[in-house]
């Protein structure tokens, strides 16, 4: 079947699948591990001492209730994968507590929160490439809200995000947060030097799309690489050999492509965040994911089986930029 034809004529049930999805809003799972944290607080009024300290400078004793501070950490991994970035935390402390008193150094409330923040994550691979960043704002300390994991605490909202995580939703918990307390007089160019805390965050995503197998009324849109015939129960793909998948919802490429434009030739655009594909649990050598020419949102995946697959109809999965799409049956001789 000609490639061009088979993505033409999976219009209707691509489209199907992601109004599926859009009903289902399915959560993608984040969790991210970080250190080297640091929280500069503001405690003095002279801005030039901002930042002209080599450090560790403890925090000022005369701080009060209501002083804003900075935290600046690393990130490290996200779902077990190597990653390197920051993630920047801009807030104010309240202390609120519902048994504030007078002179306390709390404020009175009815929920025991430590302050109001915004939170920014920006996710890059271990070579520099940027996944994407998600931007987040809420609540510090106390509860996290309902449906999080037990035991986390915070309380914030996925604003968006930008790269493979624009338009995204959702929400941000951690066990633990976030940043050895320093005075704002610490240079942060020593923050590793220093030394900071570490720990995990969660993060709920709703994404606005989700890496999708094209699907044919033949079945999943995977064909063998040797002769483009699609891959069915009467030709099973082999243990070891290269397929070829056609997908939607992976994301931004390099070189980039702006909104409305199409995929060309040449040059190829590659994917431009992490693509995994597993299947029947083990995972796939991926050896091209790009877009495919002519399609604004249509993607070619070569990848080879794994080899020691076992025979018969295995789960294929797959994932872009820690997020999974929905798994589809493969026959495998």
């Amino acid at each position: 079947m000609n490639l061009r034809n088979l993505l033409t004529a999976t219009v209707i049930q691509t489209a199907a699948i992601g109004a599926l999805w859009a009903q289902s809003q399915q959560y993608v799972v984040l969790d991210i591990a970080w250190n080297s944290a640091v929280s500069y607080v503001d405690d003095v009024l002279d801005p030039a001492k901002n930042a002209t300290l080599p450090g560790p400078v403890s925090i000022n004793p005369s701080v009060k209730n209501l002083e804003a501070y900075m935290v600046i950490g690393d990130l490290v991994s996200v779902n077990g994968k190597p990653v390197k970035g920051n993630f920047v935390i801009r807030g104010r402390v309240f202390a609120l507590s519902t048994t504030a008193a007078p002179g306390s150094g709390s404020s009175i409330g009815d929920i025991g929160r430590g302050g109001a923040s915004d939170m920014y994550l920006e996710i890059r691979e271990i070579g520099g490439t940027q996944i994407g960043t998600i931007m987040t704002s809420g609540f510090t300390g106390g509860l996290a809200p309902p449906g999080a994991t037990a035991g986390y605490f915070l309380n914030f909202a996925v604003t968006g995000g930008t790269g493979a995580y624009i338009g995204v939703s959702g929400m941000l918990v951690s066990p633990s947060c976030c940043g050895r307390g320093a005075s704002i007089q610490e240079d942060p160019s020593y923050r590793r030097i220093n030394g900071g805390t570490q720990g995990t965050m969660r993060v709920y995503l709703i994404p606005k799309t989700y890496p999708q197998v094209v699907t044919t009324v033949d079945g999943p849109a995977i064909v063998h690489a040797s002769d483009g015939s699609l891959v069915t129960t009467a030709k099973p793909a082999k243990s070891g050999e290269v397929l070829m998948l056609y997908a939607t919802g992976l994301g931004p490429t390099i070189p980039t492509l702006g909104p409305g434009n199409v995929f060309s030739a040449s040059p190829l655009q590659t994917a431009n965040s992490p693509i995994v594909v597993t299947v029947g649990g083990q995972p796939a050598e991926v050896l091209f994911a790009g877009g495919y020419p002519g399609s604004a949102d249509g993607f070619q995946v070569n990848f080879r089986v794994p080899s020691g697959a076992v025979p018969g109809t295995a789960a294929l999965q797959l994932v872009a930029a820690f997020a999974p799409g929905t798994p589809v049956n493969v026959p495998l001789q």
